[in-house]
């Protein structure tokens, strides 16, 4: 395979006489594999239409298949028993399900939910809306919780050197080992958890440290960093981030798009009476200087890439402090211009340092909002300062250590998997051979737990009693939503092993016993109010409430300086969690590449790899399924002769890893991102990997504890090709350009420059009569603005309609079945390129080509709008997918559905007809939501209010860029959004006037740092 010709690709961009977006290199390079793609949007033998041998044979085939179709076309399903209650709960009505307010821990940091439960069995998350740090949304993780649950390969009963044991043989097992220990006061007694906020949980942790003076508790979290500042979005007019993705990832990021999505939409339509934000807020401006492309990134008004190393250098050129050299040529003119903005908006101004950034950089942060008056303003700081002297692998190094020495007779691992992620320098699985009892408490089979002589199996958070703090630190109550599928015990539970006041306690006994004494005022630090600040009756009246509301009020912790979400204060964590950041990368080698580690953005450190939901979701920026990769700048690749999917032997600090090299513009120069989670040597099937060659995939073996984040010295050599199954150039729109954006001012000033793309059809000019919609017209609208691209959306989507995952081959076809998916699209010079992201479900066309085509009528128009598919009416002709511009119809070309695992039925909606093989599939405005709320509307003799149908996207959505009503209310907010000025139609010249509608991506830029940009083009 020759090598992309990058000198090319520049100059066309260079010399375009108009504004070009493009969704990826092989597209702006024409590459044979960028035609093929485009050809497959047209039937397989297209291609034969000048050989008449080859039609008649094409038509042959389709005659047959239609012929058939009655015979063949579908898959039998299995039967089905139904079988009526003896005794009906009271409150249970069959077919309508119950949502309970629960949490779903994530690094430790609860994300509250509610869940939604048919007749015993949970099946989907939604975000809690009472809770302050959900506001109702969610992210990809929690959202794809719910196949975890019911995954058949969880450990699923405790294991005592491979052979099962039960829950019984484990407490003795404990206590001989507690015995053993009373002697050395606990001397040889070890802990390692990841952080811990559990209220319960800490308590018990101070009680075994008071039982055995001289045990030791150790934390690591590969990913996850302990959080001291919260900050204020909403309040901040200008926002400069130092390498922090605050979009992306984090157990904040949900509240952070919430805020900063609103923020922007009270400035983008401040002009319109103030009917989507408040004109008194200006549009916030957001400056990213950063390292590896991210979320964030793409969202930014202007973005500097800069290797990670220089993040450092330009927080002190932003402070003053100092001044240095970049690889970036623009970079001193950049961070000048940033300097003035801050300096004109004080107290209005925030700083955020990023998580994988060394103490230096979070310092520098914070003395700037302390500087600019940010703080008790846009911005708010633990009251507790966490210890100096700390560093995020000091606790696991001391551990190794005394493991090493043969000091820990046993060590008890909660939640971790440090076999796999821990530091290769550290030797941790080598270690853990020379320590006495060790015992894992793990969901799946793991790395650690296979070495362990106990291996636990944990409980998943829907089957668990428990409580966490969110990252405001309110104390969310944790209630299980079904039994334990296995025999999962949660954290608390193995801790109460070891205290002989709660050992054999149940999780809920405990938990209760905690708030119990909490309220009675027995627990220090609590001062329990009910939400109007006044003591609760009694305690069990305090019990009922936290149950129904999900979080105990008052618990939020308040910062050292100003009001509101304070931030969670070092106590909530397990001793060394919440250690700040210091020397990540103490002693850099220097020369070669520069390492960049990040964690991989959908199965994260590795503990998803088994969730086929996100192994099969494309990641946001690169759109790869099932497969980490490298990502290199285009001077890089150039200088290495790389192309994508280019194999690359990584060598760091002399050791070894494999990766697949993904081209990603807008990465420094210099610089190679590893995203580590792959290479997984014991997990499910899914996560297994399917080629001997990815289970060196593995970018913790070049991880040091020395080097965590980002180091000199990396050497890269070509050893090979690898097939990347991504989804950037699937679904293409004829080269079209979906995306409309402008800067704020060019909007104000006339607000038609993002009509530049095509004018309206008349209405006349169609052969479809109009249709009068009497009743309801349901339509959608989305955000560009507003929306980060995060794919919260699609994984929302295939929990709520039971689509099944294809795998890595049938993709590699394009043939994921994704009812939703965001579209990525890059404009201007491939160095640095701005970004936008466009989710696309089914447009529900009012003019649809589908239904035109269809020789079954599978797919029609309903009086209230919806192009509805009749599944039993389907036979595969895939006509209405080729007559769809917008690509949206999915066709099940095998049976993609899993009948034979018994533990992924309960899984399924019950409301959404599971599809076997050979139907069209789409999106269809989560019908059944509209049917539950028609059914009570009808029921109390009503019209179905605004708001009250959410579909599963937008109610995921964590920067409410989805909105969807009834178009004929004029007070609806889906119809005062479509009267923007920015609302527009996509392909509408093809006068399809689709129900789902844009509204513009809108820009911020600082004058100084904006160049002049052409108007819009096509690509012809």
């Amino acid at each position: 395979m020759s090598v992309m010709d990058f000198s090319a690709i520049r100059s066309r961009l260079a010399g375009s006489e108009g504004r070009l977006y493009w969704r990826s290199l092989g597209e702006l390079a024409d590459t044979a594999q960028f035609r093929e793609y485009l050809h497959r949007e047209f039937p397989e033998q297209a291609s034969q239409w000048n050989d008449p041998q080859g039609r008649r044979h094409f038509l042959k085939l389709m005659s047959a298949s239609l012929a058939l179709a009655g015979v063949s076309a579908c898959t039998k399903q299995p039967p089905e028993k139904i079988v009526p209650y003896v005794r009906q709960p009271e409150d249970l009505v069959p077919g309508r399900p119950l949502f309970f307010a629960t949490a779903i821990p994530f690094g430790g940091v609860a994300a509250p939910v509610l869940v939604e439960s048919h007749e015993g069995h949970p099946t989907k998350v939604e975000g809690n809306p009472q809770h302050p740090a959900s506001m109702g949304s969610t992210d990809t993780f929690t959202q794809a919780s719910i196949l975890t649950l019911y995954d058949p390969d969880r450990s699923q009963a405790v294991l005592y050197r491979g052979e099962f044991r039960g829950w019984g043989d484990f407490l003795s097992g404990v206590k001989n080992a507690v015995l053993d220990q009373q002697a050395t006061r606990g001397a040889g007694l070890r802990f390692l958890s990841e952080t811990i906020t559990s209220p319960t949980a800490l308590e018990q942790i101070s009680l075994i440290q008071r039982a055995f003076p001289q045990a030791k508790w150790h934390h690591w979290d590969p990913a996850i960093r302990t959080a001291d500042a919260v900050y204020h979005f909403d309040k901040a007019d200008i926002v400069v981030t130092l390498d922090a993705d605050f979009l992306g990832c984090g157990p904040a990021s949900v509240r952070y798009s919430r805020d900063f999505a609103a923020r922007r939409r009270a400035g983008a339509d401040a002009e319109h009476n103030g009917a989507e934000g408040d004109a008194a807020k200006p549009m916030n401006r957001l400056y990213a200087i950063e390292s590896t492309p991210s979320l964030t990134g793409a969202k930014a008004d202007h973005r500097l890439p800069l290797r990670a190393s220089e993040i450092e250098a330009a927080a002190r050129a932003l402070s003053g402090s100092g001044s240095g050299s970049f690889s970036n040529q623009d970079a001193q003119k950049f961070l000048d211009a940033v300097v003035k903005d801050l300096q004109a908006h004080r107290g209005t101004s925030l700083v955020v340092a990023g998580d994988y950034q060394p103490a230096a950089v979070h310092q520098l942060a914070r003395a700037l909002n302390q500087t600019l008056g940010n703080v008790g303003s846009t911005v708010t700081y633990a009251a507790a300062a966490p210890p100096e002297n700390a560093e995020p692998v000091a606790s696991l190094r001391e551990l190794t250590q005394a493991m090493d020495a043969g000091q820990v007779q046993v060590l008890v691992i909660l939640g971790s998997n440090p076999v796999f992620t821990a530091p290769a320098d550290l030797k941790f699985a080598e270690k853990l051979s020379k320590v006495g009892l060790s015992i894992a408490h793990t969901t799946h089979p793991d790395e650690t737990s296979s070495l362990c002589h106990w291996a636990v199996p944990e409980a998943h958070p829907l089957e668990s009693w428990g409580d966490a703090r969110a990252f405001d630190g309110t104390v969310t109550i944790m209630q299980p939503l079904i039994a334990p599928l296995y025999d999962g015990r949660t954290a608390i539970e193995v801790l109460a092993a070891f205290i002989d006041a709660q050992g054999g306690k149940s999780a809920h006994d405990l938990v209760r016993d905690y708030w119990t004494r909490a309220h009675a005022g027995q627990v220090a630090g609590w001062t329990i109010t009910d939400p109007t600040g006044q003591p609760f009756k009694s305690a069990d009246s305090m019990w009922r409430h936290v149950l129904h509301d999900g979080w105990v009020p008052g618990t939020g912790a308040q910062g050292s300086q100003g009001e509101g979400r304070g931030s969670t204060p070092a106590a909530v964590a397990a001793p060394g969690a919440a250690a700040p950041r210091t020397a990540d990368n103490a002693t850099p080698a220097t020369g070669g590449l520069e390492i960049i580690f990040r964690p991989d953005p959908t199965i994260w450190d590795g503990r998803f790899a088994n969730n086929g939901w996100l192994q099969e979701l494309p990641k946001p920026l690169t759109k790869i399924t099932w497969d980490p990769s490298a990502w290199i700048g285009l001077r890089t690749a150039e200088e290495h002769k790389l192309n994508d999917g280019d194999l690359i032997e990584l060598k760091f600090r002399g050791n070894t890893a494999t990766l697949p090299v993904a081209i990603v513009p807008g990465h420094p120069d210099g610089a190679v991102t590893a995203f580590f989670g792959y290479g997984r040597e014991r997990t499910g099937r899914v996560g297994q990997p399917a080629e001997d060659v990815a289970k060196a995939f593995n970018a913790y073996r070049l991880r040091t504890s020395d080097a965590l984040w980002f180091g000199s010295g990396l050497e890269i050599s070509k050893v090979g090709r690898y097939t990347l199954a991504r989804t950037q150039e699937h679904h293409l729109m004829e080269e079209r350009n979906p995306v409309r954006e402008a800067n704020i001012e060019e909007y104000r000033k006339d607000p038609e420059v993002i009509a530049h793309l095509g004018e309206k059809p008349p209405r006349t000019l169609t052969l479809i009569p109009e249709w009068e919609y009497t009743g309801y017209k349901w339509g959608m609208s989305i955000d560009l603005t507003a929306c980060t691209g995060c794919c919260t959306c699609t994984v929302a989507c295939n929990a709520e309609n039971n689509i099944p995952v294809v795998g890595k081959d049938q993709v590699n076809r394009g043939r994921e079945i994704h009812w939703i998916r965001v579209d990525h699209y890059f404009s201007g010079m491939v160095d640095n390129p701005e970004t936008f992201h466009q989710p696309v479900p089914c447009m529900q066309c009012e003019n649809a080509p589908c239904e035109l085509v269809c020789p079954v009528g599978a797919t029609t128009h309903s009086a209230e709008g919806l192009n509805d598919m009749v599944y039993n009416r389907c036979v595969g002709t895939r006509y209405c997918s080729n007559n769809c511009p917008y690509k949206v119809r999915r066709f099940n070309f095998l049976l993609y559905q899993d009948w034979n695992t018994s533990s992924l039925e309960p899984l399924r909606n019950p409301d959404v007809t599971v599809r076997s093989r050979g139907v069209m599939e789409k999106c269809t405005y989560c019908v059944q939501r509209i049917n539950y709320a028609r059914i009570d509307a009808k029921r109390e003799d009503r019209k179905i209010h605004d708001g009250e149908v959410v579909p599963a996207c937008a109610a995921a959505c964590p920067a409410d860029a989805i909105v969807f009503g009834d178009l004929n209310d004029p007070e609806s907010r889906v119809t005062r959004l479509k009267k923007l000025d920015r609302n527009y139609g996509l392909l509408e010249d093809l006068n399809t006037r689709p129900r789902t509608t844009y509204l513009a991506s809108l820009r911020n830029p600082n004058p100084e740092l904006e160049t002049a940009r052409p108007a819009a083009t096509s690509h012809d």
